[in-house]
């Protein structure tokens, strides 16, 4: 990756990616993936993408573990494997794009209602039997998609947890999923010299993000982030109903 125009955008994309992460807790992979692509080949883009997400729970465990609710974290791990083959059999059926338009639409209705309430949740969100669908449905969208954040994000959103927690939480979940998806990368050799050394040159844009990103997250009022968590959730499921459409998988 040559410092030219292309390589800029590289580190303007990562940098806005990383203070997404890092603020939220979620909501990069969207946003980097795709605009990465429009620069570097997507046998490249795809595992710079989760260097970078592993990178970063790596260093918000690090620095926040003591915020993060590690048992819930861990049965949405376990919850998730058992998902990760369901996925990948319906994307060999040629059912992904329903499933992601399905997916796509619950959340943004779900999210859309939660933007309108102003009554708390209530406790539904801690009970087992929500845990493990928001786990399974994440082990889906992530055998199929490669995407399993956004019922995460549901869950945590349901579980009303503060800024801090929330951030903590889910990269206590995404750091060994993430590493999990790493090791995929490097038995299919997709993890080259290549992606190695753009994402040595990514680091300078990077790492103030994360630390700015922990900065404008420790600001935000749980009332206040609670409602950016369902607008963002709100885009997300607005793209994933977007791709659907358009037959994308």
């Amino acid at each position: 990756m040559k410092m030219d125009p292309a390589a800029l955008a590289v580190l303007l994309i990562v940098f806005a990616a990383t203070l997404i992460r890092s603020a939220l807790g979620f909501g990069e992979a969207l946003f980097a993936v795709p605009l990465l692509a429009f620069f570097l080949p997507l046998q490249i883009a795809a595992p710079l993408a989760v260097l970078v997400s592993v990178t970063i729970a790596a260093i918000v465990v690090a620095q926040d573990w003591r915020r993060a609710e590690l048992r819930s974290a861990g049965w949405l791990l376990l919850a998730t494997v058992p998902g990760i083959p369901a996925g990948v059999m319906l994307l060999k059926s040629g059912h992904a794009a329903a499933l992601k338009g399905a997916m796509g639409t619950l959340i943004l209705a779900h999210s859309l209602w939660s933007l309108k309430r102003r009554a708390p949740m209530g406790a539904p969100a801690r009970s087992r039997a929500w845990l493990a669908a928001c786990g399974f449905s994440a082990g889906v969208l992530g055998g199929a998609f490669g995407m399993n954040g956004p019922p995460l994000v549901l869950y945590g959103a349901r579980r009303q947890w503060a800024a801090q927690q929330f951030r903590a939480t889910l990269q206590a979940y995404f750091l060994p999923a993430s590493l999990l998806g790493l090791s995929g990368f490097w038995i299919a050799g997709l993890w080259t010299r290549t992606v190695t050394y753009d994402y040595l040159l990514s680091l300078p844009a990077m790492l103030p993000a994360v630390f700015l990103g922990r900065a404008i997250n420790r600001r935000l009022h749980s009332g206040v982030f609670l409602q950016c968590v369902w607008a963002a959730l709100c885009c997300i499921g607005a793209a994933l109903i977007a791709e659907a459409l358009r037959g994308r998988v």
